[in-house]
């Protein structure tokens, strides 16, 4: 791929979502943008929808008590943002843990008032420099990978290889600004990457290999 194309890659099929930095980047053919993504069609509407109906009970149950941002992928949903009690986030983490198709889930939102738009806006700025940092490294797919960052915090969720999982935290790690990063990754094998980039799509159901550390 050309730099041309690279940075076309960049800065149009880069999709911001609100309330934290959340970025997922597609790939560019001729002059028509098309997802490359390790998830089959029916697993990407299935996260969609996770997303879709979490958040928007969250948002009807909590009103302003709660900012949480629901990101899924792979049927593994991470929650982020604010809560003003433990037992909000509690709630919101065992009503999500209770939806259709939903693998697993990562609760990471913080007891504490709710973020400012300002720092929301900083959070979205620092996801896409990696996304582009993650674009133009070789050997990585980040067009099969998520990036919420949530007050400087970096979580990277996708289907990689373990050797692809180790270099996109650690783009992410180099990032200035970044000030921790977890990762909640499906891992998958060397033969298992082979056959998506013959076939284009992850198997429906991946084994739950969660490697944040």
């Amino acid at each position: 791929m050309t730099r041309w194309m690279k940075w076309s890659l960049a800065l149009t099929t880069t999709t911001l979502l609100s309330g934290c930095g959340i970025l997922a980047v597609g790939a560019v053919t001729g002059t028509t943008t098309i997802l490359a993504d390790r998830r089959s069609p029916g697993v990407q509407a299935i996260d969609l929808g996770i997303q879709l109906e979490a958040g928007n009970h969250l948002i009807k149950r909590y009103g302003d008590n709660a900012h949480i941002t629901v990101t899924s992928f792979n049927q593994k949903v991470l929650l982020t943002g604010e809560a003003k009690d433990a037992d909000i986030k509690g709630g919101a983490g065992a009503y999500v843990q209770g939806l259709k198709n939903v693998r697993s889930v990562f609760n990471e939102i913080i007891i504490g008032p709710n973020s400012t738009f300002t720092a929301r806006a900083s959070d979205t700025y620092l996801a896409s420099r990696i996304k582009t940092q993650m674009i133009f490294t070789n050997n990585l797919p980040s067009n099969s990978m998520n990036i919420v960052v949530e007050a400087g915090n970096v979580y990277l969720m996708g289907i990689l290889t373990k050797a692809e999982s180790e270099l996109a935290k650690k783009v992410a790690s180099n990032t200035s600004g970044v000030k921790q990063v977890f990762v909640f990754f499906d891992i998958i094998s060397e033969a298992e990457k082979l056959r998506l980039e013959k076939q284009g799509k992850a198997e429906t159901s991946q084994p739950d290999t969660n490697v944040n550390n």
